[in-house]
């Protein structure tokens, strides 16, 4: 079947369809990470987003049923230059094709990728509509026009549990602590327990009481949409702050960060891939690091609330981690429990978080 991409801008790019059969809008951006894609593909913090994979070939080694980041897909579409219909891996359990098809998730190969993506940097993220249907070229443009991007659109909520959970109960725990979900990753609570923490999951919209209830400290997940659109959160998050030690990262990164009175902006198009360098202030060592981000925290509100920033984006010079000593408040931008990806930076969830919380 045939398939199209057209973008808010007018650009279109017609390839060949696979996947699903069916029309979604997202807001379109790239991943540069070379393996990985079901990772990418069930990563809550893609909701809403039509996701580019720069690498020329995806799914030469299926899917399985352990890589997932979540229990289902969240992306809106998934473009590809072409597309490995034979698979080979001892793990996989099925092909990328299939596994898509049954997600209800449209998909495109055969396009230039490559012109696509630098399209994306030089005019920045844009809403598009992925189409494999046969919908007419000026009824996606319509479609289009009506959707309401990213920018002011709080999606924690679509993405987070809704019930509270108990992830992790070890005998002997060494503290417990209290995940926010507004989209964590499966391998941000495999890591909390591998720490020989008590790990229970909170639903987005939940009270600060019940996060500080019973629990060593407060950890804010990854997540998707605009920070900007979180205030209810905000206030909650403020609620804790002084009062019992609290981390995040991603989103949570931003939304303690406004918390603390910074502001947030849109980057011109986001950072995504496993090769992202960052520099640790604290230490001066570089590490390669996994990111998932169009929004930032600006460094100059961040150091007028007495916070010291502790990592810095090597590509842009942004703001990618901050500590508040006295607050007992630690946040990255990045992705420290990256999977697939480097792992440079894991030591930050398991030996400076636990510093900071004082366990």
């Amino acid at each position: 079947m045939g398939g199209i991409l057209l973008l808010e801008d007018g650009r279109s790019f017609a390839g060949e369809g696979f996947g699903s059969h069916g029309t979604l809008i997202g807001e379109v951006v790239f991943n540069t990470a070379m393996t990985g894609y079901q990772e990418v593909l069930t990563d809550p913090s893609y909701c809403e987003q039509i996701v580019v994979m720069t690498v020329p070939h995806v799914g030469n080694y299926g899917v399985n049923s352990d890589d997932p980041e979540s229990a289902r897909v969240w992306v809106n579409g998934f473009v590809v230059r072409e597309l490995s219909r034979r698979y080979s891996n001892h793990r996989a359990t099925g092909g990328l094709d299939r596994y898509l098809r049954e997600e209800g998730v449209p998909c495109i190969q055969g396009i230039d990728t490559r012109a696509l993506v630098r399209h994306i940097r030089s005019k920045g993220a844009m809403a598009g509509i992925i189409s494999t249907d046969g919908t007419s070229r000026e009824e996606l443009a319509e479609r289009l026009a009506a959707w309401p991007g990213m920018v002011g659109r709080g999606l924690a909520g679509v993405v987070s549990t809704k019930k509270r959970y108990l992830y992790a109960d070890p005998d002997a725990p060494r503290a417990s602590v209290a995940v926010v979900d507004g989209g964590v990753k499966a391998n941000i609570l495999r890591l909390l327990k591998s720490a020989n923490l008590r790990v229970e999951v909170f639903p987005w919209d939940s009270k600060a009481e019940d996060w500080m209830n019973g629990h060593d400290f407060v950890f804010l997940s990854n997540g998707p949409g605009d920070p900007a659109a979180l205030d209810d959160m905000v206030d909650q998050i403020k609620m804790v702050i002084g009062n019992k030690p609290i981390v995040g990262i991603c989103l949570g990164h931003q939304l303690l960060g406004r918390a603390l009175g910074a502001k947030t902006f849109k980057l011109g198009f986001g950072h995504r891939g496993a090769n992202h360098p960052v520099r640790d202030l604290e230490t001066g060592r570089v590490e390669i690091t996994s990111q998932n981000h169009g929004f930032c925290v600006e460094t100059a509100g961040i150091e007028a609330a007495g916070a010291e920033p502790t990592h810095i984006n090597l590509n842009d010079q942004t703001l990618a981690g901050f500590k508040h000593t006295a607050l007992k408040i630690a946040a990255v931008q990045f992705h420290p429990e990256a999977s697939p990806g480097p792992h440079d930076s894991t030591h930050l969830v398991i030996e400076r978080f636990l510093d900071v919380a004082g366990v």
